[in-house]
């Protein structure tokens, strides 16, 4: 998946997904990258996208790119 500027989404990147809420990507289903807390084992049946965890929303799955989220940092 990619952002609407075209740069890859990452594992790891800080994400701001609309006013007053952020998130981080714990998961990407396209480049099989899936942090500690969300194993490859238990995530990779949804085969696709993305998957954002957010204070404010909560774990978003993104199957196609959309204006948000907009990357804010990368990670590392």
């Amino acid at each position: 998946m990619k952002y609407p500027t075209g740069e890859d989404v990452r594992l790891g990147d800080q994400v701001s997904l609309w006013r007053g809420a952020e998130g981080i990507v714990v998961c990407s289903l396209d480049t099989g990258e899936f942090s500690g807390a969300y194993p490859e084992a238990e995530w990779s049946y949804l085969k696709s996208g993305v998957l954002i965890l957010s204070q404010e929303a909560g774990l978003i799955h993104y199957i196609e790119p959309e204006p948000s989220p907009t990357l804010l940092r990368r990670a590392g």
